[in-house]
């Protein structure tokens, strides 16, 4: 019995020191897994961000390239502008250094487009008031009303001039001589 008792004692006590040590272990993997819970929870938190700062940036410069963009546009359309305002001051200009390289007589497109180039001059409205603007629409009216009236007194000018050609030579067969 004494024997059995023995055994049995040490049987306990190698069951306590075996439980022991699963303990020890147990509680060591617990803490083992906490940290690393911790370290990937630090992981997450470093990648999160960094993601932000990604996104971030990205924003930044999509609003820079769009930024851009627009000013570029706007550049391009104040220049366009300014092109097609000289555009009406240079015209005569640009047409008589075409004349002196062709150096051959003009058509008449041509004729028509030289003076209205030399007549024409810039409007000037883009900082007038609604009152300016009705005075300048005036004037234009004006300048209008008395070039197609010019027009009407050479066009009946020219008609007398025809009608006074015609009766003063002579035809024969037809054709003039």
């Amino acid at each position: 019995m004494e024997k059995d008792l023995t055994e049995l004692q040490t049987l306990i006590e190698a069951h306590f020191e075996q439980r022991k040590k699963e303990e020890e272990e147990l509680i060591g993997l617990k803490d083992r897994i906490e940290r690393r819970r911790s370290e990937r929870a630090e992981q997450q938190r470093v990648r999160a961000e960094k993601e932000r700062d990604r996104q971030t940036r990205i924003v930044e410069e999509r609003q820079r390239k769009e930024d851009e963009e627009a000013k570029k546009r706007a550049d391009d359309e104040a220049k366009k502008k300014k092109v097609l305002s000289n555009m009406g001051a240079n015209f005569g200009g640009f047409l008589a250094k075409a004349e002196q390289r062709r150096g051959k007589r003009m058509t008449g497109r041509e004729i028509k487009r030289k003076t209205l180039a030399d007549r024409r001059a810039p409007l000037g409205i883009e900082n007038m008031r609604e009152d300016g603007l009705r005075q300048r629409a005036q004037e234009m009216w004006n300048w209008i009303y008395q070039l197609e009236s010019e027009k009407f007194d050479f066009m009946d000018m020219m008609k007398k001039q025809k009608d006074k050609k015609g009766h003063g030579k002579g035809k024969v067969g037809g054709r003039w001589k």
